[in-house]
């Protein structure tokens, strides 16, 4: 349900592990969800999958997440498409590599106040770019709160942030974020500087190329990103990683995929 307010004025508040399961792989395949770990079926924090490019799945609090399904087109071009099903999806924008109707589930992209699945989820309009929207037009910003952690997701957007967007964004134990440049999302030293500005607790990078990029993609690595982030401890995840609360103040980036 959408509620007549668009913004809240309350704030929210290189260790390895190892990839997808082969029962994760074979859910992906068929269009199905993914197995919900114990812990996040209890209520208590959240499990993180990247599905590639800007595309996570976020279970726990009994919900699931899914952000920024693609086609494979772009800076997407080559990845499986994220046929997969959840209980939400909030896509950045409706453009192909980040906001594409592939996968099963209550699809949000419009900035606005919305209840589902026990989730109280708050859309921010922002620009989608460095000129104020005049290119790529305006993007979504996301937050809410889910198995006992506060989620900022701005993997889809280059636009500088406003004090207004600062308060309704609050301090994000979770900030989900894209890094790899280009026309339409931040450059790894801008990313930094969010990330550093809104004192995230854990740090996901998204939307970068981990190899050669596809041709016409103007986004590059994450390294830029980890460079500009020097002093904050890095984690290589894997394709997963599991997250408890409380999380402490330390800022920790994981790096997915």
């Amino acid at each position: 349900m959408v509620h007549p307010t668009r913004r809240s004025t309350a704030p929210l508040r290189r260790t390895t592990t190892t990839g997808l399961s082969l029962g994760v792989a074979l859910a992906l395949a068929a269009g199905l969800s993914l197995p919900v770990p114990a812990m996040a079926q209890k209520g208590g924090g959240v499990t993180i999958t990247s599905l590639g490019h800007s595309a996570l799945m976020i279970q726990g609090g009994g919900a699931r997440v899914l952000l920024n399904p693609f086609q494979a087109v772009g800076c997407a071009a080559g990845l499986s498409v994220p046929r997969v099903s959840a209980d939400v999806i909030l896509a950045s924008s409706l453009l192909k590599d980040e906001g594409a109707q592939v996968a099963s589930g209550k699809f949000l992209v419009k900035p606005g106040s919305y209840r589902l699945s026990g989730l109280q989820i708050e859309g921010i309009a922002a620009p989608h770019d460095r000129v104020g929207g005049r290119r790529f037009g305006n993007a979504t910003l996301w937050r809410w709160r889910q198995g006992g952690l506060d989620i900022a997701h701005l993997g889809g957007t280059a636009g500088s942030l406003s004090p207004a967007d600062r308060v309704l964004l609050g301090r994000p134990d979770v900030l989900i974020i894209g890094v790899g440049g280009g026309g339409k999302v931040y450059t790894g030293q801008e990313a930094a500087e969010v990330a550093r500005e809104l004192q995230a607790r854990r740090v996901i990078p998204v939307q970068y190329n981990g190899g050669k990029p596809p041709a016409n993609c103007d986004q590059g690595s994450v390294e830029p990103f980890l460079k500009a982030m020097a002093g904050a401890t890095v984690r290589r995840s894997g394709r997963s990683v599991s997250l408890v609360p409380p999380l402490g103040d330390g800022m920790v980036v994981e790096v997915l995929r």
